[in-house]
């Protein structure tokens, strides 16, 4: 029976990235559908339930995508809100690659370091990917600082992450100003820097004197680079005694998850591959 899967974009165009990646993850047929919402997806949905029967409901899927992340999340919640019993598909979140960007980040630090009991920070923490690295961290546990400009934001966030993460180790820290900036980086053995493109957020002169620092890993492409000093194409480039990733020596091993998940959804009916799910995938391969 041939595999199918549905595109859900709440773009209005959907993407041609996630559809490139579809093709190449052996999908032998694309159905894309921009501009979706939850008040209008019950009848796509509908459509992929009602078509085939139950033993063969592995063979159609759900990917969820777009640039809005939190749009994003509502749609998933809609989705599996509209299965019921046996009567479901497989499905995939990954809205702006933040799943799968922030699997691949954390991946790429624990070939360096044990992560349990490691001192992290994320900066900033507050941003999709940010956020789902402290907390794939968090899971794995890291003692992790999860930064913002301003504290207020940095607290609301960390409580998100600690509430959705039992035991999670995460606190709050401001970087607006420099002397918050240091204190923030102090004593850290891993930086992950997951800020908006074109934004620097950490100057070369203080993350390479820093003594504990192992790993830095930047997931900006676009100069001026979130961190200073690391280039976009690093892989496990060794500077100033840290290993350093770019945003380009990350976008492989995210390439290969994304792949690999989208063909993990056609395994069985009853799959919602998010966040811990999607690591678990790039453990499997790295």
């Amino acid at each position: 029976m041939k595999r199918i899967l549905i595109q859900l974009d709440t773009d209005d165009h959907p993407s041609v990235f996630d559809r490139v990646v579809a093709v190449d993850s052996e999908v032998d047929h694309l159905f894309s559908y921009g501009g979706v919402t939850p008040d209008t997806v019950t009848g796509l949905v509908h459509g992929a339930m009602f078509t085939r029967g139950v033993p063969d409901l592995q063979n159609t899927a759900i990917f969820i995508g777009g640039s809005d992340v939190a749009a994003g999340e509502a749609l998933l919640k809609k989705v599996c809100k509209t299965f019921f019993g046996p009567v479901r598909v497989s499905v995939l979140m990954d809205s702006n690659g933040s799943n799968t960007t922030a699997a691949a980040a954390v991946l790429a630090a624990r070939k360096h370091l044990t992560l349990a009991g490691c001192e992290a920070l994320v900066l900033p923490g507050t941003g999709p990917v940010g956020q789902r690295a402290a907390q794939l961290l968090a899971a794995a546990g890291a003692t992790v600082r999860l930064a913002s400009r301003t504290a207020d934001k940095a607290e609301r966030v960390a409580a998100s992450v600690r509430e959705a993460t039992p035991g999670a180790k995460v606190s709050a820290v401001a970087t607006g100003l420099l002397s918050e900036l240091q204190a923030a980086v102090a004593g850290v053995q891993l930086v992950i820097a997951a800020g908006a493109a074109g934004v620097e957020l950490l100057p070369a002169d203080i993350w390479t004197t820093l003594p504990d620092l192992k790993v830095v890993v930047d997931l900006n492409a676009v100069p001026p680079l979130g961190i200073n000093g690391v280039e976009a194409m690093d892989k496990a480039k060794e500077r100033n005694g840290k290993f350093c990733y770019g945003a380009l020596g990350v976008g492989g091993m995210k390439m290969k998850i994304h792949r690999a998940a989208v063909r993990k959804l056609f395994e069985s009916n009853s799959q919602v591959l998010d966040t811990t799910a999607i690591y678990q995938i790039g453990g499997s391969l790295s």
